[in-house]
């Protein structure tokens, strides 16, 4: 598990020093829970984790009323005065989730992360939780 940390969070820095702008990444459970970050403390981590988890479920309600949609959430961009939000699918039952400043190039950006998320989607699953615990 230390090993699986640590090669996320070279992975997770590469992002964020690769995009100019990038604040803060964080890879988090579909259930809203921190797994990885960089460029931020534990409490904001937790909290846009938490806020993603309501996100990336209102995005699955709206994708499933399009006739040929599987109802799952691939991206969510969100503009707001002063920055970017992304929210990215990045393997079974976890997202990718960052926050940029105004200056972000936003094709860049999608384009960096798309490509971690190919390069280490298997480091960025979740397993199912079990009795309310993850697996060891």
């Amino acid at each position: 598990m230390i090993k699986q940390q640590a090669n996320l969070d070279w992975m997770l820095k590469d992002l964020a020093e690769g995009v100019p702008q990038t604040r803060h990444v964080v890879v988090l459970s579909a259930d809203g829970l921190r797994m990885a970050q960089y460029g931020t403390d534990h409490d904001t981590a937790d909290r846009l984790a938490a806020a993603c988890a309501g996100l990336q479920s209102l995005a699955g309600a709206v994708a499933s009323e399009l006739p040929h949609s599987d109802g799952r959430m691939r991206l969510v961009v969100i503009e707001m005065d002063g920055g970017f939000f992304y929210l990215m699918a990045a393997g079974a039952g976890a997202y990718l989730a960052v926050l940029a400043g105004e200056g972000v190039d936003a094709g860049l950006m999608g384009q960096r992360m798309r490509d971690l998320v190919l390069r280490i989607g298997e480091h960025l699953s979740s397993p199912p939780r079990q009795d309310g615990q993850g697996t060891r």
